[in-house]
């Protein structure tokens, strides 16, 4: 069995057997911001054949400190479909699908989630995470979740737990609480930081730019609008920190694989 050179130093650590089961494997990636893009980078960088991704959101101007495809040049662009470009270029052999839709109980049936090895959950809304986390589980691929990233400046306090473990992540919590009210007692491993940092109310969150347009690329009835200025809290974010956990996150498929294939202890 021969290796693509593009991988062929992540071969010398897994073995060739788990290089093909990279290969052969689906990864649906939910959320395609500051978490989820650099996971997906990640994974194209490491052999994977298909990755899904999941996101109904544009590049806004403000993304471009956290978010691997946003730039000058693709700010308005789905996410998806520039996330999508740049992960082609990394991985010309990868199949790599962009879904420019809302992650919903209602939508869910899209996505073909029993067909995939795992998904990753990097969503922010969390009516739609424990939805997305109860359709995972009973669909059967195996769950890696995102917990909170904003307001947090320090990677080295990024853990990974069982979700019922975590402790100190505002987020974890009410993800604990919505489970438990839905009645779900599976478990699966989160990404998360007890790190808190206070906002700064004397920074203005919104973008400026009055240009930021509505997802399906049609200005709303009043004329272009900024998204950021209509939500009522905007946490601060930082790359260093939610790159990690991207790359927390790929590294809980590589290892899995991995355990399962090649060199390696499962996580």
């Amino acid at each position: 069995m021969t290796v693509n050179p593009r991988f062929q130093r992540l071969a010398l650590l897994s073995g060739l057997d788990a290089i093909e089961a990279l290969r052969r494997a689906r990864v649906i990636v939910v959320g395609t911001g500051g978490v989820g893009s650099w996971c997906a980078e990640a994974l194209a960088r490491s052999a994977l054949g298909n990755i899904d991704l999941v996101d109904s959101d544009t590049v806004c101007v403000t993304n471009i400190n956290r978010q691997v495809q946003a730039s000058s040049e693709t700010v308005g662009r789905y996410k998806t479909e520039a996330l999508q470009k740049r992960l082609l270029e990394i991985n010309p052999q990868c199949v790599v699908r962009s879904f420019a839709r809302v992650f919903s109980r209602e939508s869910s049936g899209e996505f073909g989630l029993s067909e995939a090895d795992y998904v990753i959950d990097a969503i922010d809304s969390l009516t739609h995470k424990l939805d997305l986390i109860e359709l995972v589980s009973d669909a059967g691929p195996v769950l890696f979740s995102s917990m909170g990233m904003a307001q947090k400046l320090d990677p080295t306090k990024l853990k990974t737990a069982d979700i019922w473990e975590t402790r100190g992540c505002p987020l974890a919590r009410l993800v604990r609480q919505g489970l438990r009210k839905r009645g779900f007692t599976g478990h699966f491993t989160a990404v998360y930081s007890d790190e808190r940092l206070p906002l700064r109310k004397e920074i203005s969150a919104a973008c400026g730019s009055g240009q930021c347009l509505c997802p399906a690329r049609q200005s709303c009835a009043a004329g272009p609008v900024e998204w950021c200025s209509s939500k009522k809290v905007i946490n601060g974010s930082a790359v260093t920190v939610t790159a990690t956990a991207g790359f927390i996150l790929a590294s809980l498929v590589l290892r899995s694989v991995c355990a399962r294939f090649g060199s390696g202890e499962a996580p």
